[in-house]
Protein backbone atom coordinates (compact mmCIF):
# COMPACT_ATOMS: atom_id res chain seq x y z
CA UNK A 1 0.00 0.00 0.00
CA UNK A 2 1.49 3.34 -1.39
CA UNK A 3 0.77 6.84 -0.65
CA UNK A 4 2.35 8.99 -2.85
CA UNK A 5 2.79 13.13 -1.89
CA UNK A 6 4.44 15.49 -4.58
CA UNK A 7 6.75 18.21 -2.99
CA UNK A 8 4.45 21.60 -3.48
CA UNK A 9 6.67 24.52 -1.83
CA UNK A 10 3.47 26.36 -1.00
CA UNK A 11 2.13 23.15 1.26
CA UNK A 12 2.18 24.61 4.71
CA UNK A 13 3.76 21.89 7.20
CA UNK A 14 2.27 20.33 10.23
CA UNK A 15 3.88 23.04 12.68
CA UNK A 16 2.69 26.07 10.81
CA UNK A 17 5.28 26.76 9.28
CA UNK A 18 4.80 28.37 5.97
CA UNK A 19 7.10 26.70 2.88
CA UNK A 20 7.47 29.43 0.15
CA UNK A 21 9.19 29.93 -2.57
CA UNK A 22 12.31 31.83 -0.59
CA UNK A 23 12.26 29.20 2.29
CA UNK A 24 15.17 26.55 2.27
CA UNK A 25 13.07 23.24 0.93
CA UNK A 26 12.57 20.27 3.47
CA UNK A 27 14.18 17.22 2.82
CA UNK A 28 12.33 15.15 1.13
CA UNK A 29 11.94 11.62 2.40
CA UNK A 30 10.89 8.13 1.39
CA UNK A 31 9.11 6.78 4.33
CA UNK A 32 8.72 2.91 5.13
CA UNK A 33 6.36 1.06 7.29
CA UNK A 34 6.94 -2.01 7.27
CA UNK A 35 4.13 -4.61 8.80
CA UNK A 36 5.58 -8.02 10.15
CA UNK A 37 2.98 -10.65 9.51
CA UNK A 38 4.35 -12.59 12.99
CA UNK A 39 2.14 -11.21 15.88
CA UNK A 40 4.56 -9.94 18.98
CA UNK A 41 5.14 -11.94 22.02
CA UNK A 42 2.89 -11.08 24.69
CA UNK A 43 3.90 -10.41 27.81
CA UNK A 44 6.30 -12.94 29.72
CA UNK A 45 4.39 -11.81 33.11
CA UNK A 46 0.77 -12.38 32.13
CA UNK A 47 0.75 -14.16 29.04
CA UNK A 48 -1.39 -11.16 27.72
CA UNK A 49 -0.93 -10.95 23.78
CA UNK A 50 0.26 -7.53 23.21
CA UNK A 51 -2.16 -5.46 21.52
CA UNK A 52 -1.26 -4.79 17.49
CA UNK A 53 -1.78 -1.61 15.71
CA UNK A 54 -3.62 -1.16 12.55
CA UNK A 55 -1.22 -0.54 9.51
CA UNK A 56 -2.77 2.79 8.52
CA UNK A 57 -2.53 4.39 12.40
CA UNK A 58 1.40 2.87 12.11
CA UNK A 59 1.48 4.66 9.12
CA UNK A 60 0.12 8.43 10.14
CA UNK A 61 2.06 7.83 13.22
CA UNK A 62 5.42 7.58 11.24
CA UNK A 63 4.49 10.28 8.55
CA UNK A 64 3.33 12.47 12.07
CA UNK A 65 7.37 11.52 13.30
CA UNK A 66 8.63 12.65 9.80
CA UNK A 67 6.61 15.95 10.08
CA UNK A 68 7.79 16.45 13.46
CA UNK A 69 11.00 17.95 11.91
CA UNK A 70 10.02 19.53 8.95
CA UNK A 71 10.77 16.53 6.71
CA UNK A 72 8.75 16.35 3.66
CA UNK A 73 7.52 12.74 2.68
CA UNK A 74 7.65 12.31 -1.21
CA UNK A 75 6.60 8.75 -0.80
CA UNK A 76 5.10 6.65 1.89
CA UNK A 77 4.26 2.64 2.03
CA UNK A 78 2.93 0.24 4.28
CA UNK A 79 4.84 -2.76 3.13
CA UNK A 80 3.90 -6.33 4.52
CA UNK A 81 6.91 -8.57 5.76
CA UNK A 82 6.44 -12.24 6.23
CA UNK A 83 9.99 -13.11 6.19
CA UNK A 84 12.48 -10.21 7.58
CA UNK A 85 15.69 -10.81 6.41
CA UNK A 86 18.70 -10.27 8.16
CA UNK A 87 20.60 -8.49 5.74
CA UNK A 88 17.97 -5.59 4.52
CA UNK A 89 15.00 -6.39 6.72
CA UNK A 90 12.60 -6.09 3.39
CA UNK A 91 12.77 -8.59 0.67
CA UNK A 92 14.65 -7.84 -2.81
CA UNK A 93 11.88 -6.93 -4.51
CA UNK A 94 10.95 -4.29 -2.54
CA UNK A 95 14.18 -3.15 -1.92
CA UNK A 96 15.10 -2.60 -5.57
CA UNK A 97 11.39 -1.13 -5.97
CA UNK A 98 12.16 1.63 -3.39
CA UNK A 99 15.49 2.74 -4.80
CA UNK A 100 13.46 3.39 -8.11
CA UNK A 101 11.08 5.30 -5.83
CA UNK A 102 14.29 7.13 -4.49
CA UNK A 103 15.54 8.31 -7.40
CA UNK A 104 12.53 9.06 -9.39
CA UNK A 105 11.42 11.21 -6.72
CA UNK A 106 14.75 12.84 -5.89
CA UNK A 107 14.93 12.04 -2.67
CA UNK A 108 17.61 12.20 0.29
CA UNK A 109 16.84 10.56 3.15
CA UNK A 110 14.55 6.79 3.57
CA UNK A 111 12.73 6.39 6.65
CA UNK A 112 12.23 2.91 7.95
CA UNK A 113 9.51 2.73 10.84
CA UNK A 114 11.11 0.05 12.27
CA UNK A 115 14.25 -0.80 14.27
CA UNK A 116 16.66 -1.55 11.78
CA UNK A 117 20.15 -3.78 12.65
CA UNK A 118 23.65 -1.76 11.79
CA UNK A 119 24.18 -4.11 9.13
CA UNK A 120 20.79 -3.42 7.54
CA UNK A 121 21.26 -0.10 7.95
CA UNK A 122 24.28 0.26 5.57
CA UNK A 123 23.00 -2.13 3.60
CA UNK A 124 20.08 -0.21 2.79
CA UNK A 125 21.76 2.77 2.47
CA UNK A 126 23.79 0.79 -0.60
CA UNK A 127 21.03 -0.26 -2.36
CA UNK A 128 18.70 2.94 -1.87
CA UNK A 129 21.77 5.06 -2.58
CA UNK A 130 20.11 7.66 0.24
CA UNK A 131 20.76 8.20 4.28
CA UNK A 132 18.36 5.67 5.74
CA UNK A 133 17.34 6.21 9.12
CA UNK A 134 15.50 3.61 11.79
CA UNK A 135 12.59 4.41 13.96
CA UNK A 136 15.26 4.92 16.71
CA UNK A 137 17.05 7.22 14.97
CA UNK A 138 13.90 9.24 13.95
CA UNK A 139 12.75 10.01 17.24
CA UNK A 140 16.40 10.50 18.39
CA UNK A 141 16.75 13.37 15.90
CA UNK A 142 13.12 14.75 16.97
CA UNK A 143 14.29 14.81 20.30
CA UNK A 144 17.33 16.50 19.53
CA UNK A 145 15.70 19.26 18.39
CA UNK A 146 13.25 19.31 20.58
CA UNK A 147 15.56 19.82 23.73
CA UNK A 148 16.01 22.92 25.27
CA UNK A 149 17.32 22.94 28.78
CA UNK A 150 20.91 21.60 29.59
CA UNK A 151 19.39 19.02 31.00
CA UNK A 152 17.44 17.65 27.88
CA UNK A 153 20.22 17.92 25.65
CA UNK A 154 22.80 16.21 27.57
CA UNK A 155 20.20 13.17 27.56
CA UNK A 156 19.64 13.41 23.76
CA UNK A 157 23.38 13.30 23.31
CA UNK A 158 24.15 10.47 25.30
CA UNK A 159 21.49 8.52 23.68
CA UNK A 160 22.17 9.68 20.29
CA UNK A 161 26.30 8.19 21.54
CA UNK A 162 24.67 4.86 22.59
CA UNK A 163 23.11 4.54 19.21
CA UNK A 164 25.89 5.78 17.07
CA UNK A 165 27.88 3.41 18.98
CA UNK A 166 26.84 0.16 17.72
CA UNK A 167 26.64 1.70 13.82
CA UNK A 168 30.63 2.05 13.65
CA UNK A 169 30.18 -0.54 11.18
CA UNK A 170 32.84 0.22 8.68
CA UNK A 171 36.54 -0.32 8.98
CA UNK A 172 38.71 2.39 7.22
CA UNK A 173 41.95 0.62 6.61
CA UNK A 174 43.22 3.07 4.76
CA UNK A 175 43.38 5.22 8.09
CA UNK A 176 45.26 2.77 10.20
CA UNK A 177 47.59 3.87 12.40
CA UNK A 178 51.36 2.69 12.43
CA UNK A 179 52.05 -0.75 12.27
CA UNK A 180 52.77 -2.26 15.77
CA UNK A 181 54.24 -4.91 17.22
CA UNK A 182 57.78 -6.38 16.58
CA UNK A 183 59.68 -7.15 13.11
CA UNK A 184 57.71 -7.97 9.94
CA UNK A 185 55.02 -9.98 11.70
CA UNK A 186 53.06 -6.64 13.42
CA UNK A 187 49.84 -6.56 12.96
CA UNK A 188 48.14 -3.07 11.92
CA UNK A 189 47.44 -1.42 14.79
CA UNK A 190 44.61 0.80 16.07
CA UNK A 191 42.27 1.08 12.99
CA UNK A 192 39.88 4.08 12.99
CA UNK A 193 37.04 2.55 14.06
CA UNK A 194 38.50 1.19 17.10
CA UNK A 195 39.62 4.98 17.38
CA UNK A 196 35.96 6.51 16.97
CA UNK A 197 34.79 4.07 19.55
CA UNK A 198 37.24 4.93 21.88
CA UNK A 199 36.34 8.70 21.73
CA UNK A 200 32.71 7.94 21.70
CA UNK A 201 33.11 6.11 24.76
CA UNK A 202 35.19 8.59 26.17
CA UNK A 203 32.29 11.43 25.09
CA UNK A 204 30.04 8.57 26.87
CA UNK A 205 31.78 8.68 30.47
CA UNK A 206 32.23 12.44 30.49
CA UNK A 207 28.20 13.31 29.82
CA UNK A 208 27.04 10.56 31.99
CA UNK A 209 29.02 12.21 34.91
CA UNK A 210 27.18 15.31 34.09
CA UNK A 211 24.19 13.90 34.22
CA UNK A 212 24.77 12.31 37.78
CA UNK A 213 25.22 16.21 38.52
CA UNK A 214 22.06 17.56 37.23
CA UNK A 215 20.30 13.99 39.07
CA UNK A 216 21.85 15.21 42.04
CA UNK A 217 20.45 18.88 41.55
CA UNK A 218 17.29 17.54 40.84
CA UNK A 219 17.14 15.27 44.33
CA UNK A 220 18.46 18.74 45.96
CA UNK A 221 15.13 20.39 44.49
CA UNK A 222 12.99 17.05 45.25
CA UNK A 223 14.48 17.20 49.11
CA UNK A 224 13.47 20.86 49.59
CA UNK A 225 9.93 20.53 48.25
CA UNK A 226 9.35 17.78 50.81
CA UNK A 227 10.95 20.23 53.11
CA UNK A 228 7.57 22.14 52.34
CA UNK A 229 4.94 19.38 52.17
CA UNK A 230 3.65 19.85 48.59
CA UNK A 231 2.18 16.37 47.07
CA UNK A 232 3.71 16.19 43.35
CA UNK A 233 1.27 15.19 40.47
CA UNK A 234 2.73 13.75 37.00
CA UNK A 235 0.82 13.77 34.00
CA UNK A 236 1.92 10.85 31.49
CA UNK A 237 0.84 9.54 28.33
CA UNK A 238 1.24 8.18 24.75
CA UNK A 239 2.72 11.56 22.65
CA UNK A 240 -0.07 14.10 21.64
CA UNK A 241 -2.71 13.27 23.96
CA UNK A 242 -2.91 16.30 25.04
CA UNK A 243 -0.36 16.58 27.92
CA UNK A 244 0.40 20.00 27.84
CA UNK A 245 -2.97 21.58 27.06
CA UNK A 246 -3.95 19.98 30.44
CA UNK A 247 -0.91 21.45 31.82
CA UNK A 248 -1.74 24.64 30.30
CA UNK A 249 -5.47 24.60 31.23
CA UNK A 250 -4.76 23.94 34.85
CA UNK A 251 -1.48 25.88 35.83
CA UNK A 252 -1.80 29.09 32.72
CA UNK A 253 1.41 27.91 32.13
CA UNK A 254 2.57 28.68 28.48
CA UNK A 255 4.04 25.35 27.82
CA UNK A 256 4.13 24.75 23.80
CA UNK A 257 1.03 22.71 23.23
CA UNK A 258 0.56 21.50 19.14
CA UNK A 259 -0.88 19.22 17.21
CA UNK A 260 2.33 17.59 16.80
CA UNK A 261 4.43 14.52 18.03
CA UNK A 262 6.98 15.06 20.52
CA UNK A 263 5.94 19.36 21.37
CA UNK A 264 6.75 19.03 24.96
CA UNK A 265 10.32 17.50 26.25
CA UNK A 266 11.62 19.24 28.93
CA UNK A 267 9.63 18.24 32.30
CA UNK A 268 8.03 21.37 33.48
CA UNK A 269 6.49 22.16 37.34
CA UNK A 270 4.14 24.22 38.56
CA UNK A 271 2.51 24.90 42.12
CA UNK A 272 -1.45 24.73 41.57
CA UNK A 273 -3.74 25.20 44.04
CA UNK A 274 -6.69 23.18 43.90
CA UNK A 275 -11.03 24.29 44.36
CA UNK A 276 -10.35 24.35 48.73
CA UNK A 277 -7.29 25.51 48.96
CA UNK A 278 -4.75 22.09 48.94
CA UNK A 279 -1.06 23.52 47.08
CA UNK A 280 0.16 21.19 44.54
CA UNK A 281 3.49 20.57 42.09
CA UNK A 282 1.68 19.77 38.98
CA UNK A 283 5.14 18.17 36.49
CA UNK A 284 4.37 18.26 32.67
CA UNK A 285 6.63 15.16 31.32
CA UNK A 286 8.01 14.12 27.74
CA UNK A 287 5.28 11.87 25.81
CA UNK A 288 5.87 8.10 25.62
CA UNK A 289 5.63 6.28 22.01
CA UNK A 290 5.52 2.34 21.06
CA UNK A 291 9.05 0.68 20.64
CA UNK A 292 10.53 3.89 22.79
CA UNK A 293 14.41 2.70 22.81
CA UNK A 294 16.17 1.30 25.63
CA UNK A 295 18.69 3.35 25.79
CA UNK A 296 16.57 6.17 25.37
CA UNK A 297 14.32 5.49 28.76
CA UNK A 298 17.40 5.12 30.46
CA UNK A 299 18.80 8.38 29.19
CA UNK A 300 15.87 10.00 30.78
CA UNK A 301 15.56 8.68 33.84
CA UNK A 302 16.79 11.56 35.62
CA UNK A 303 13.18 13.30 34.08
CA UNK A 304 11.31 10.60 34.64
CA UNK A 305 11.94 10.40 38.19
CA UNK A 306 9.66 12.82 38.50
CA UNK A 307 7.35 10.11 37.54
CA UNK A 308 8.63 7.77 40.02
CA UNK A 309 8.65 9.86 42.84
CA UNK A 310 4.85 11.61 42.51
CA UNK A 311 2.64 11.31 44.84
CA UNK A 312 -0.28 10.81 42.32
CA UNK A 313 0.01 9.91 38.57
CA UNK A 314 -2.30 11.57 35.61
CA UNK A 315 -2.33 8.34 33.21
CA UNK A 316 -3.78 10.78 30.32
CA UNK A 317 -5.02 9.16 27.17
CA UNK A 318 -6.54 10.14 23.86
CA UNK A 319 -9.64 8.29 24.08
CA UNK A 320 -10.72 9.76 20.05
CA UNK A 321 -7.74 7.82 18.84
CA UNK A 322 -8.99 4.41 17.41
CA UNK A 323 -5.46 3.08 18.85
CA UNK A 324 -6.02 4.26 22.19
CA UNK A 325 -5.87 0.74 23.81
CA UNK A 326 -2.83 -0.14 22.24
CA UNK A 327 -1.12 3.49 23.37
CA UNK A 328 -2.41 2.90 26.99
CA UNK A 329 -0.55 -0.35 27.35
CA UNK A 330 2.94 1.25 26.06
CA UNK A 331 2.39 3.71 28.53
CA UNK A 332 1.85 0.82 31.43
CA UNK A 333 4.74 -0.68 30.52
CA UNK A 334 6.90 1.75 30.66
CA UNK A 335 5.56 2.92 33.46
CA UNK A 336 5.97 -0.79 34.76
CA UNK A 337 9.79 -0.67 33.71
CA UNK A 338 10.11 2.72 36.11
CA UNK A 339 8.39 0.75 38.78
CA UNK A 340 4.96 2.31 38.64
CA UNK A 341 2.22 0.03 38.53
CA UNK A 342 -0.50 1.21 36.21
CA UNK A 343 -2.71 -1.10 37.84
CA UNK A 344 -2.47 0.39 41.35
CA UNK A 345 -5.73 2.86 41.37
CA UNK A 346 -4.95 4.58 44.61
CA UNK A 347 -1.49 5.92 42.62
CA UNK A 348 -2.32 6.33 39.25
CA UNK A 349 -5.23 7.24 37.54
CA UNK A 350 -6.87 7.23 34.06
CA UNK A 351 -7.94 10.28 32.34
CA UNK A 352 -9.66 10.01 29.17
CA UNK A 353 -8.99 13.23 27.20
CA UNK A 354 -10.61 14.71 23.61
CA UNK A 355 -14.09 13.55 24.69
CA UNK A 356 -15.31 16.27 22.54
CA UNK A 357 -14.27 14.93 19.41
CA UNK A 358 -16.30 11.87 20.27
CA UNK A 359 -19.53 11.69 18.42
CA UNK A 360 -22.72 10.71 20.97
CA UNK A 361 -23.37 7.32 20.17
CA UNK A 362 -19.50 6.57 20.99
CA UNK A 363 -19.04 8.98 23.85
CA UNK A 364 -21.84 6.94 25.67
CA UNK A 365 -20.88 4.07 25.23
CA UNK A 366 -17.19 4.59 26.18
CA UNK A 367 -18.32 6.29 29.34
CA UNK A 368 -20.88 3.20 30.07
CA UNK A 369 -17.85 1.12 30.09
CA UNK A 370 -15.26 2.94 31.61
CA UNK A 371 -18.24 3.18 34.31
CA UNK A 372 -18.21 -0.59 34.95
CA UNK A 373 -14.98 -0.33 35.99
CA UNK A 374 -13.08 -1.15 39.69
CA UNK A 375 -11.37 2.10 38.68
CA UNK A 376 -13.78 4.43 36.45
CA UNK A 377 -11.50 6.73 34.27
CA UNK A 378 -12.66 10.59 34.59
CA UNK A 379 -13.55 11.87 31.00
CA UNK A 380 -12.71 15.47 30.23
CA UNK A 381 -11.48 17.76 27.50
CA UNK A 382 -8.59 20.03 27.94
CA UNK A 383 -9.44 22.02 25.37
CA UNK A 384 -13.44 23.21 26.35
CA UNK A 385 -12.94 22.31 30.16
CA UNK A 386 -15.47 20.07 29.96
CA UNK A 387 -15.02 17.50 33.10
CA UNK A 388 -11.81 19.50 34.56
CA UNK A 389 -13.90 20.28 37.79
CA UNK A 390 -14.41 16.24 38.80
CA UNK A 391 -10.72 15.94 37.99
CA UNK A 392 -9.21 18.33 40.07
CA UNK A 393 -11.56 17.02 43.34
CA UNK A 394 -10.41 13.97 42.65
CA UNK A 395 -6.97 14.85 43.25
CA UNK A 396 -7.50 17.17 46.07
CA UNK A 397 -8.97 14.28 47.35
CA UNK A 398 -6.07 11.55 46.71
CA UNK A 399 -3.63 13.80 47.77
CA UNK A 400 -5.34 15.23 50.92
CA UNK A 401 -7.99 13.12 52.09
CA UNK A 402 -12.54 13.01 51.69
CA UNK A 403 -14.10 16.49 52.48
CA UNK A 404 -14.94 16.80 55.97
CA UNK A 405 -17.40 19.57 57.79
CA UNK A 406 -15.90 21.33 60.76
CA UNK A 407 -16.89 24.14 63.02
CA UNK A 408 -14.17 26.55 64.52
CA UNK A 409 -14.52 29.25 66.76
CA UNK A 410 -12.26 31.82 66.74
CA UNK A 411 -11.26 34.37 69.56
CA UNK A 412 -10.70 37.95 69.18
CA UNK A 413 -6.66 37.23 68.94
CA UNK A 414 -7.08 34.17 66.45
CA UNK A 415 -9.07 36.66 64.03
CA UNK A 416 -5.84 37.14 61.73
CA UNK A 417 -6.52 33.36 60.87
CA UNK A 418 -9.87 34.13 59.47
CA UNK A 419 -8.16 34.62 55.84
CA UNK A 420 -6.01 31.81 55.89
CA UNK A 421 -9.48 29.73 56.63
CA UNK A 422 -11.05 31.11 53.65
CA UNK A 423 -8.17 30.51 51.55
CA UNK A 424 -8.25 26.72 52.59
CA UNK A 425 -11.39 25.60 53.07
CA UNK A 426 -15.20 26.38 52.01
CA UNK A 427 -16.94 28.56 54.14
CA UNK A 428 -20.64 27.49 54.13
CA UNK A 429 -21.53 30.12 57.33
CA UNK A 430 -19.73 32.50 59.19
CA UNK A 431 -21.28 34.15 62.60
CA UNK A 432 -20.21 37.15 64.26
CA UNK A 433 -20.55 36.91 67.86
CA UNK A 434 -20.95 39.73 70.71
CA UNK A 435 -17.61 38.97 72.33
CA UNK A 436 -16.09 39.87 69.15
CA UNK A 437 -15.34 36.15 68.10
CA UNK A 438 -15.93 34.13 65.07
CA UNK A 439 -17.91 31.02 64.23
CA UNK A 440 -16.95 29.78 61.22
CA UNK A 441 -18.79 26.25 59.52
CA UNK A 442 -17.00 25.05 56.57
CA UNK A 443 -15.68 21.79 54.99
CA UNK A 444 -11.80 21.12 54.27
CA UNK A 445 -10.07 18.31 53.19
CA UNK A 446 -8.54 15.62 55.76
CA UNK A 447 -5.14 17.47 56.07
CA UNK A 448 -6.63 20.79 56.03
CA UNK A 449 -8.31 19.96 58.95
CA UNK A 450 -5.17 18.66 60.45
CA UNK A 451 -3.20 21.75 59.80
CA UNK A 452 -6.60 23.90 60.72
CA UNK A 453 -6.41 22.09 64.22
CA UNK A 454 -2.79 22.46 64.57
CA UNK A 455 -2.47 26.64 63.62
CA UNK A 456 -5.56 27.38 65.95
CA UNK A 457 -4.04 24.83 68.94
CA UNK A 458 -0.52 26.85 68.53
CA UNK A 459 -2.35 30.07 68.46
CA UNK A 460 -3.91 28.67 71.71
CA UNK A 461 -0.97 27.91 73.30
CA UNK A 462 0.97 31.14 72.58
Amino acid sequence: MARDKDADRSVRGKQGHQLGPEAKDPTRAVVIVPVLTRQPRGDEETSRPRLTRSADARHDEAVGLASAIDLNPVHTAVVTVADPRPATLLGSGKVAEFADIVKERKAELVIVDHPLTPVQQRNLEKELNAKVLDRTGLILEIFGERARTKEGTLQVELAHLNYQKGRLVRSWTHLERQRGGAGFLGGPGETQIESDRRILQDKITKLKHELETVRRTRDLHRAKRKKVPFPVVAIVGYTNAGKSTLFNRLTGAGVLAEDMLFATLDPTLRRVRLPHGTPVILSDTVGFISDLPTHLVAAFRATLEEVVEADLVLHLRDISDPDTAAQAEDVERILADLGVDAADATRVVEVWNKIDLLDEGNRERLLAEGASGKAPPIAISAVTGEGLDTLKALIETRVSGELETMTVTLSPAQLGQVDWLYRNGDVVSRADNEDGSVTLSLTATHSARQEIESRLHRKNGS
